[in-house]
């Protein structure tokens, strides 16, 4: 079987053809594995900047998703709050958008989270929530942060989806369904 060589694109363009923008982000993942490096940089400095400004750029999306959740599940009880790009406690960095409302907090439960981060042995960063596993952070542009806006919400969705499981099925956590929980 032959191989073909593929040469990384630069980080802000999109090589990849017009496909959908989670397939680009994979394939600049998987190039970054392939390589060893993330956005065409080896060093951790370099990384680090990279994901520094990831940050700054997936912010307003990030803030958005949790707003939403709060507008339309929590009818504006929340607050949502971040950290900004903080070092972790693995010598790694990371930055946290948290999403607390009354009832979760009388509840007990962890808030809706939404995570950037990279761990200090990782070639490259990643996004979790506080339920959902990682998904690669490959963004170097406006565009690709963006196009980050349906995986950021399905992993809200999903932590607010957890947190109600882990309450047994309890809805009233959730204050939109407070005239809807004796249906």
């Amino acid at each position: 079987m032959s191989r073909s060589t593929h040469v990384a694109p630069s980080p802000s363009e999109d090589a990849y053809g017009s496909g959908p923008a989670y397939t680009a982000a994979l394939l600049r993942h998987f190039v970054d594995l392939r390589d060893g490096t993330h956005g065409g940089v080896s060093s951790r400095q370099d990384k680090e900047q990279l994901y520094n400004a990831a940050v700054l750029l997936l912010d307003p999306h990030a803030r958005r998703v949790l707003e939403e959740v709060n507008r339309y599940l929590l009818r504006d009880t929340g607050e949502v709050a971040a950290t900004g790009v903080r070092r972790s406690a693995d010598g790694g960095v990371d930055a946290v958008w948290a999403l607390t409302w009354p009832e979760q907090r009388a509840a007990g439960v962890k808030p809706i989270v939404l995570r950037a981060y990279f761990g200090s042995g990782f070639a490259h960063p990643h996004l979790q929530s506080g339920t959902v596993g990682d998904w690669p952070l490959n963004v170097f542009d406006e565009k690709q942060a963006a196009a980050e806006l349906p995986t950021l919400r399905a992993m809200a969705a999903a932590d607010m989806h957890n947190l109600v499981f882990e309450l047994g099925g309890d809805v009233r956590v959730i204050p939109a369904m407070w005239d809807k929980a004796e249906a």
